[in-house]
């Protein structure tokens, strides 16, 4: 399967379409973090109305973080939460998902971790918060 990611990354990567061109690809790329960080880092938490406001802040269309969060859900249980996207989206979320876990991966999970409450800050709290 990260095959798959792979090489939806880099055919999305050779598109000429930059993130700064398309505001989506940044907010899944940030919707899928928190998400991360929630699953990875001890003692996080991702407030689903803070994603539904940072999609308003970027102009985003109405439901764009049910789509988003439908997404992933989908892509990293093998269908079997969440809904299929069209394919655009789901190219982002498989670009999101191989960027973030070569992010982990180079920075090693505790560094990953701190890094994303500057990263993430208004996105994601400390549980209880």
């Amino acid at each position: 399967m990260r095959y798959g990611f792979l090489i939806a990354g880099l055919l999305l990567t050779a598109a000429p379409a930059q993130a700064d061109d398309h505001p989506r690809s940044t907010y899944v790329t940030l919707v899928l973090q928190a998400f991360a960080a929630k699953v990875e880092c001890p003692g996080t938490d991702v407030v689903y109305q803070d994603l539904v406001q940072k999609a308003e802040q970027m102009h985003l269309p109405d439901g764009t973080t049910e789509k988003v969060r439908k997404a992933i859900a989908w892509m990293h249980t093998g269908g079997k939460m969440g809904e299929k996207q069209d394919d655009d989206l789901m190219a982002e979320v498989a670009v999101a998902t191989q960027a973030t876990d070569l992010n982990q991966r180079r920075l090693g999970m505790p560094s990953w971790c701190e890094a994303q409450k500057t990263n993430l800050a208004g996105l994601i709290r400390a549980k209880g918060g």
